[in-house]
């Protein structure tokens, strides 16, 4: 009898536990969630942080705080978010070049594949390779010709990470010599080559959106594999005139490791709803972005086989980039 009202006993505790712990996850969340954005106000992370904050901020019925926490090429808020409480009330704007490629350049404080729970894919943009106006080249071929005959001459400007990376992997891959000149944000970047201060830059699609067609710069080809919708008829630099070449921006929303499976789940529900929404692939595409959208399973594969490809590349070709 002893060992029959001690069995209930603990069948009854287990049971409070069981329920104690559903109420506590149906309570979630109960207060604001911020969204870190590792790079300063106005560019693209910035930008697309901003689209998908309403989005959470009905579908969950809480206020969501956008929170820019910059430096070292986005590490430095990616390294924050790693050591956050895994409560889901604090969430990483993740871009490609901090997540999948810094760790393998210089010395940062995470891990971005083991240190982070994948939630969705936010959204996907192309870079485009823009040179000043008075530089006598019309497309990526008169380029490499024109850096191969005036090597070590040419500099180009970026904002580090995939903008800086994907400068440095034309000069590797077309076998040229040029400058990378670092500035502390995408806009200044371009601002630079508008100016002549630099010869050519690598922009993300919304820095250079404002300056395609212009007289003061030549948009000349797109970093990634396909062309984009919002310009069909520029090509990527691999089909004009350097093969193989892609380099793909992306962002997408991440969590602290050990965040609970079902805060995850919904965040990643709500995002791949919203993100079919007209209303919403139009506001995308005017900042030169594709919405994402999809399961953490997915952003985990597209994650480590960004960080894997990086990694390979980095060891195979010695690339260095400052922060």
């Amino acid at each position: 009898m002893l060992r029959a009202l001690i069995r209930s006993i603990a069948l009854v505790a287990a049971s409070n536990i069981i329920f104690l712990s559903a109420a506590i996850a149906d309570t979630w969340p109960d207060k604001p969630v911020r969204i870190i954005v590792p790079y300063a106000p106005g560019g693209i992370a910035d930008l697309v942080a901003r689209l998908i904050a309403p989005l959470l901020q009905e579908g969950l019925g809480q206020s969501i705080v956008i929170e820019n926490k910059t430096g070292a090429s986005g590490s430095l808020g990616t390294a924050y978010v790693a050591r956050s409480a895994p409560d889901g009330y604090t969430l990483l704007l993740g871009l490609a070049a901090p997540q999948t490629l810094n760790q393998f350049i210089y010395k940062v404080d995470y891990d971005g594949v083991k240190d982070f729970a994948p939630i969705t894919l936010v959204n996907t943009n192309p870079m485009v390779l823009m040179v000043k106006a008075s530089l006598p080249v019309t497309n990526v071929r008169e380029l490499i010709a024109y850096a191969k005959a005036h090597p070590g001459k040419l500099n180009f400007s970026g904002a580090g990470g995939l903008t800086s990376y994907s400068g440095e992997i034309f000069k590797h891959m077309a076998g040229i010599d040029m400058v990378d000149v670092r500035y502390r944000g995408g806009a200044p970047a371009v601002t630079a080559a508008v100016s002549g201060e630099t010869d050519l830059t690598f922009a993300n699609y919304s820095d250079a959106l404002p300056w395609m067609g212009s007289d003061r710069l030549r948009a000349l080809a797109l970093t990634g594999s396909k062309r984009f919708p919002q310009s069909p008829n520029l090509p990527t630099i691999a089909e004009s005139g350097l093969p193989n070449y892609n380099v793909t921006g992306w962002s997408a929303l991440f969590a602290p490791a050990g965040t609970p499976p079902e805060r995850i789940n919904k965040i990643a529900a709500i995002l791949s709803k919203g993100f079919k929404r007209p209303d919403m692939r139009e506001k995308m595409a005017k900042i030169g972005a594709e919405p994402g959208g999809g399961s953490p399973q997915e952003l985990a594969d597209l994650v480590r086989t960004d960080a894997n490809k990086w990694k390979s590349f980095v060891e195979k070709t010695g690339i260095k980039i400052g922060q």
